[in-house]
């Protein structure tokens, strides 16, 4: 098999990288915010105990379905109930925030959780237009993103005297910050600023190589990173059969679907088949957005994630796991855990 690989230029080279988690906090139908959250705390553990690097929070509001608006408030609650994994956003969406407010939450959590908290930043709202201006005054928003990012970095560098305003706490603490993006834009601008990049392919997949090679190319030094650092995240559905992951994934069909109409987004229980639930057009919507989807056994999605890493260089995974029966999601984690690329070590 070695001999043969060494003639074959298609043979696949098993590649390890570390994998991490993001985390919507989705609501289950009928569930409580409460329940939904307890849940997220077991399966924080559950990721930590098994290896995974972080644990992301992504902010998103006025949606039913998802609990995670408060981000910064729920990093602190995972980072309490954890020990070593490291918690962050997946992102916070800066258009909605004064820098300052952001820069005083993340200092005064790295103050409590040293060496353990990321501040990943996104450019969209997170929302729509309205809710987005009840966030934050109007008039300000996605086109002063480089300025705010530079205004959070100077912020939660060394302390200026010669400034009126400082964060307190958070000068000083140097937060990790990460640029999020869906688009070109945040790899240009990651790789200008020299900070880590992650690409959203979790739900925009069709970007994501060049992308990831455009940040790569005009990766510029800074003080935070000398070489570049690029995560991906993708959707994963991982089971103890081929057939029951393709079960499973009708949650996460179920979910994309209300999302392109317009409906709340309880995470609903799988169903046997989709037929009559979505159209010819909307089944080709909801699996391009799933388009990066690692699905099946520990061995499927092995074959998949080989395919994947050899296509395109990441320093890093992070996957989505859509699953409506909490133990069957931490159990995902077991299967994740076993692959031959999952690799536990210390990271950026």
């Amino acid at each position: 098999m070695g001999a043969r690989c060494l003639l074959d230029l298609e043979c696949a080279v098993t590649k390890s990288v570390p994998f991490s988690l993001l985390e919507l906090a989705s609501v289950r139908e009928g569930d409580t915010v409460g329940q939904t959250l307890a849940n997220t705390v077991a399966y924080a553990r559950h990721a930590e105990a098994l290896g995974f690097q972080r644990f992301w929070l992504a902010e998103h509001h006025n949606m039913q379905g998802i609990s995670s608006a408060a981000t910064s408030v729920l990093i602190g609650h995972i980072a309490g109930a954890t020990e070593s994994i490291r918690v962050g956003s997946g992102g916070v969406m800066l258009p909605n925030h004064p820098p300052l407010v952001i820069a005083e939450q993340f200092g005064t959590l790295e103050s409590l959780y040293p060496d353990r908290i990321d501040l990943g930043l996104g450019r969209a709202p997170g929302t729509d237009p309205m809710t987005s201006r009840a966030l934050r005054r109007e008039g300000l928003g996605a086109e002063q993103f480089p300025q705010d990012v530079a205004e959070l970095q100077r912020l939660l560098g060394p302390l200026d005297a010669s400034r009126a305003v400082n964060a307190i706490p958070g000068a000083g603490t140097e937060v990790p910050i990460w640029l999020l993006g869906s688009s070109l834009y945040s790899a240009q601008l990651a790789a200008q600023k020299g900070l880590p990049y992650a690409f959203a392919g979790h739900f925009a997949p069709r970007l994501y190589r060049e992308a990831l090679r455009i940040y790569r190319d005009q990766f510029q030094p800074s003080a935070q990173l000398d070489r570049p650092y690029a995560m991906l995240t993708v959707p994963a559905v991982p089971a103890d059969s081929d057939e029951e992951a393709q079960y499973l994934t009708t949650t996460s069909y179920q979910r994309i679907l209300a999302l392109f109409r317009g409906q709340p987004l309880w995470m609903k229980p799988p169903v046997q088949s989709m037929a009559g639930l979505w159209n010819a057009e909307e089944e080709a919507g909801v699996k391009g957005f799933l388009g990066l989807q690692l699905l099946g056994t520990t061995e499927s999605i092995q074959e998949q994630l080989d395919q994947l890493l050899n296509s395109v260089e990441v320093d890093e995974l992070m996957v989505t796991v859509d699953l409506h029966d909490p133990v069957k999601r931490r159990h995902a984690l077991d299967i994740l855990a076993a692959l031959p690329q999952f690799q536990v070590h210390l990271g950026i």
